[in-house]
């Protein structure tokens, strides 16, 4: 079982970036997803959720009106849509899968991990 993130970077303020999530080895159409993420010397934090269904999303507000989370079952692959990039957003990105049709944010919830990608917002 392993999720695999992609699509970090290098990215100047203001910018956009779009996250993947791959699953392999078991199909995620049961399961929520969670973005969080891991500043240097700082904990890690929950980004935004989004239910089996794609039915409901859930953001921290650190990212509200500026990333969107979606899914595509059939690719099973979930994606998170970056815009309006700050330096504060830089961090590794980590997706997590939940046993759970809906969650929240809390990491807790959450038991398959991917290993992370780097992004860096910078000028």
């Amino acid at each position: 079982l392993q999720l695999v993130e992609s699509g970090g970077g290098l990215v100047q303020p203001g910018g956009s970036l779009r996250l993947s999530c791959a699953a392999s080895g078991f199909t995620l159409e049961y399961n929520a997803i969670g973005w969080f993420r891991q500043a240097p010397g700082k904990e890690r934090e929950g980004v935004s959720c989004i239910s089996s269904r794609g039915d409901r999303t859930l953001y921290a507000d650190s990212v509200k009106g500026r990333f969107t989370i979606s899914r595509d079952n059939a690719k099973n692959t979930v994606y998170l849509q970056m815009n309006s990039l700050k330096p504060e957003d830089t961090a590794v990105y980590y997706c997590a899968a939940s046993p759970y049709s809906t969650s929240n944010i809390d990491q807790r919830r959450y038991i398959y991990w991917g290993q992370g990608t780097q992004v860096t917002v910078s000028s």
